[in-house]
């Protein structure tokens, strides 16, 4: 185990008689070996995680514990509370940092100690990310992926296989997927791009970006309460298309619908011959759907 210290800047105010309390970090490394397929599960409160694919079958944790105190002697005090927990288990790697909630004196309402995670570890592994108030970022998996946040943002690289993505207050943008795919989001965007797959995404508050690489192997659906919806396809895709809206227009721009349903608000009807479903839903934008460009 390493452990490093350092004390981030924090100048006197003034002339106050008062203790200026600094920012301090604490590093806590660990390293374990890994087999393909094995279980990473990460969990902190407030803090991020950031998980980096490596090339050995080695997973290191760093927990970065960033401490209001103003004095080392007080963060050492700190850390008392804090539950660290970075471990080695029956079915892969756990790592967990819990900070007791204070009901008094400066701290009420925030924890003294935040810890955010820093992971590198092979790509097949399956991945389990929880923050209370983090962002969360991800680099490139073959395993499964769930990741949650209730008030941060989701990054995600290339997951190839399933992937679940929930935050109650940020955005999530997906690089790429070629496994099954969902997607929500309470108050924030939606961006997946190059989705080889089916797709299910869902926001409140934001706009859904959504391109598709290749055929739709499943049934998709994107829905938004207050934005709007814009989807492209490659040339050869065939689905049934559902796209409806009920404050603002349905667009299509080089894609062959066999019409069923049409209006200003509503389109339906079978491309390249129909296929799994595409269901577009917005109650407060557009919806478009159009082709990739070639070369694109």
């Amino acid at each position: 185990m390493k452990i490093l210290t350092s004390a981030l800047a924090a100048g006197l105010l003034g002339f106050l008689p008062v203790a200026t309390q600094a920012k301090i970090e604490r590093l806590v490394e660990k390293s374990f070996p890994v087999s393909p397929g094995a279980n990473l599960k990460v969990s902190t409160e407030g803090g991020h995680i950031t998980l980096k694919t490596g090339a050995d079958s080695t997973v290191t944790i760093i927990a970065r514990q960033k401490i209001r105190a103003a004095s080392e002697a007080e963060a050492d005090e700190l850390l008392q509370e804090l539950e660290l927990t970075m471990e080695q288990t029956a079915d892969g790697i756990a790592a967990a940092a819990k900070y007791p909630a204070r009901k008094s004196g400066w701290s009420y309402g925030r924890r003294p100690v935040q810890v955010d995670f820093e992971i590198t570890a092979p790509a097949a592994l399956n991945a389990e990310l929880r923050t209370s108030g983090g962002n969360i970022e991800v680099g490139d998996l073959t395993g499964t992926l769930s990741a949650r946040t209730s008030g941060g943002n989701i990054r995600l690289g290339h997951m190839a296989g399933e992937t679940t993505a929930r935050t109650s207050g940020g955005n999530v943008t997906l690089e790429q997927a070629s496994g099954p795919a969902e997607l929500r989001t309470s108050g924030g965007h939606i961006k997946a791009l190059q989705i080889g797959h089916s797709l299910r995404a869902h926001t409140s508050g934001g706009h859904v970006t959504v391109g598709f690489s290749g055929p739709l192997q499943a049934d998709s659906s994107l829905s938004t309460s207050g934005g709007h919806i814009k989807v492209t396809v490659t040339p050869a895709a065939a689905f049934r298309l559902d796209a409806a809206t009920s404050g603002g227009r349905v667009s299509a721009e080089g894609v062959t619908i066999a019409l069923g349903k049409t209006s200003r608000t509503r389109l339906e009807g079978d491309v390249n011959g129909g296929g799994p479903l595409l269901k577009l839903r917005t109650s407060g934008g557009h919806v478009n759907v159009a082709v990739e460009p070639a070369g694109r």
